[in-house]
């Protein structure tokens, strides 16, 4: 499909109205698109001053970047709306309903829930790098759904800018027409009334018809303590307002509208949100569950409607299990599993339980970042403390009976035996790098990953675009940090799935004297089993503190030990207290401890410490 500036606006049908629902000829949604660091959300808040969308006392940087944890990383996690007042140079004034997405690829589910329920995108590109890897996803993605993309180029005040390599760069790489970017810099202002003018004159207004019976798309929920759950929906048919009756299309469930309004980019509550707004509605729905992304919503007396398409599932690629260090602690675990799913419909869950943990979840996640993040937001909003499992991927086992098993957990590994063969997930990787970086980012992929080279190009400015297609279960680990430290920081990464293939796949297995810690079994390709489990051997003796008695960790393929480490005992001095005498009282005490540390070998505990599953979580790269 076609999708260039400039295209012209659709044609639709709509009724004028006052402002907020000021018809739909004079409302503009639209989502800001880019890779992580390219200005995103700085453009924003450069958008929200040029709108006055807040006072001099509210304003602080990245303000769309309301959790804690999206400010300390300096990365957007939750794509955040807006709904601004500007007065355009024709003198009329629009609604713009404002979308600020993240730019990483684990959450680039919030990415394509934001373009869907918009007509128009603005794709950044920072002038002195160029095009990344999430810049052409975000690009593509915005294609797919028909969008009109208004390209920008931003940080044009940086002495490396290259403008006009970088235009070029747009329509090679990404294929749309880059002549007329607008060139802004976020840090300082310039060309942001620019910005505002090219999306009333450029992007169509939405469609809708604001006479049908009302009908609205969910693309986000949370809990709150004071309201319970608010559902953030894109109108596209009717309107809805206080005191009137909604029901979820999916679970038939009825609820009495207590509020409506929008962000800017606090809650401001309005009387009505028509056809063609973005705004949250406030029903006192208590249930977590019966919000759920992607549903339509309409009005209870509407008995037979036709659903919105809604959202394409995301589909989980890396699982881990997350248990509480505090057993007592595990439903305080299932309430904030819960409610973090509720406004993250790329997490899933199930309960799961474990002989040396415990209960817990296995939970399904985008990527490694996404894991951390809801770990450290169940950590932090829930005053939890946990423990995670190694990550793996689904994998998918054909028995000899003929069965297929897809394989979640390696725990779950049937006997060797019954299986025929193991196929494992691949994925087409694109990433940009410094050409300087080249032959050591070809290493690591062909050499250490497995990788197959699909494509190598030149696209100026001294970077190259690799196109490789890897095992999933090569990157889940650590491989974003090694292409990182390689590449001094100037790699980017991007992926998408691309099938099931045959692999010579093993179950590793970790043993503390003898008893198997199913937390750290993983599934490893045969030719890495080795050197994979001398490493977390090694890793493991230090951080597991002595006991009174050795304690062997060792590393097994089935029966097979292939490595293997020994925590050497502490000893207390019995013989302190022996002043001369014959020898044999020495030894009479020594044997006896020997044989009270038997005794304490055979009932022993081994405790293993948090510290120890997150170290072998993030191991790094093998060959170091």
């Amino acid at each position: 499909m076609d999708i260039l500036l400039g295209v012209a606006p659709r044609t639709v049908v709509y009724k004028m109205g006052d402002f907020w629902g000021s018809g739909l000829s004079l409302i503009r949604n639209f989502a800001i698109i880019a890779h992580i660091d390219h200005g995103k959300s700085t453009l924003a808040d450069r958008l929200l001053d040029e709108c006055n969308a807040i006072d001099a006392r509210q304003k602080k940087d990245q303000i769309l970047d309301s959790m804690d944890i999206e400010r300390e990383r300096g990365i957007t996690i939750k794509a955040q709306t807006v709904c601004l007042s500007y007065t355009a140079s024709d003198g009329r004034t629009y609604k713009l309903n404002l979308m600020d997405t993240p730019g990483h690829v684990d959450f680039s589910y919030e990415v394509s829930r934001s373009i869907a329920a918009c007509e128009g995108s603005l794709l950044i590109v920072d002038a002195s790098q160029g095009i990344e890897a999430q810049t052409l996803a975000n690009a593509y993605q915005a294609i797919a759904s028909d969008h009109v993309i208004i390209p920008i180029l931003n940080k044009i005040d940086l002495p490396s800018a290259a403008p006009d390599v970088v235009k070029k760069q747009i329509s090679d790489v990404i294929g749309i027409d880059s002549s007329d970017a607008i060139e802004v810099s976020a840090k300082t202002g310039h060309g942001v009334r620019d910005v505002l003018e090219a999306v009333v004159k450029l992007l169509p207004p939405p469609s809708g018809n604001i006479n049908a019976p009302f009908k609205a798309l969910l693309i986000d929920s949370w809990y709150d303590p004071y309201f319970g759950v608010i559902v953030l929906a894109r109108i596209k048919d009717g309107a809805v307002k206080a005191g009137m009756k909604i029901r979820m299309v999916s679970t038939r469930s009825v609820y009495s509208v207590d509020q409506v309004g929008v962000f800017t980019p606090f809650k401001k509550k309005v009387d009505e949100l028509s056809s063609g707004d973005i705004g949250y509605i406030i029903a006192n729905i208590k249930q977590v569950g019966e919000c759920r992304v992607g549903d339509t919503i309409t009005a209870e007396s509407n008995a037979d409607i036709t659903p919105l398409p809604g959202f394409r599932p995301s589909i989980p690629v890396v699982f881990c299990s997350i248990f509480a260090t505090d057993t007592n602690d595990f439903g305080k675990l299932r309430e904030g599993i819960a409610k973090l799913q509720l406004n993250d419909a790329s997490f899933s869950f199930e309960m799961e339980s474990s002989a040396s943990l415990g209960f817990g979840f296995r939970c399904g996640f985008l990527g490694l970042l996404h894991l951390e993040i809801i770990q450290e937001r169940l950590e932090r909003e829930f005053g939890l403390d946990l423990i995670t499992t190694a990550p793996t991927v689904v994998y998918k086992v054909h028995m000899r009976d003929g069965a297929e098993i897809d394989l979640h957990n390696p725990a779950d590994m049937p006997d060797q035996s019954k299986i025929e063969s193991i196929h494992e997930p691949w994925i087409q990787a694109t990433i940009f790098v410094p050409d300087e970086y080249v032959g050591p980012v070809i290493e690591l992929l062909s050499c250490e990953r497995r990788g197959v080279q699909k494509s190598f190009v030149y696209t100026g400015n001294a970077r190259a675009m690799l196109v490789y297609r890897l095992p999933l279960n090569e990157i889940v680990f650590d491989f974003y940090d090694c292409l990182k430290s390689i590449s001094r920081g100037y790699a980017s990464f991007d992926y998408a799935m691309d099938g099931y293939e045959e692999g010579d796949l093993v179950k590793l297995s970790i043993l503390l004297n003898g008893e198997p810690v199913e937390a750290l079994s993983s599934i490893v390709h045969k030719s890495r089993a080795e050197s994979r489990g001398r490493t977390v051997c090694e890793k493991l003796k230090g951080l597991i503190p002595r006991q009174m008695f050795p304690i062997a960790i060792q590393a097994a393929i089935g029966g097979k030990i292939i490595a293997r480490e020994t925590i050497s005992a502490l000893r207390k001095n019995v013989t302190a207290k022996c002043y001369g005498g014959d020898i044999t009282r020495k030894r009479k005490l020594l044997e006896k401890q020997k044989e009270g540390k038997k005794r304490m070998k055979q009932f022993g505990d081994v405790s293993v410490p948090k510290s120890a599953f997150i170290a072998v979580l993030k191991m790094g790269d093998e060959k170091k």
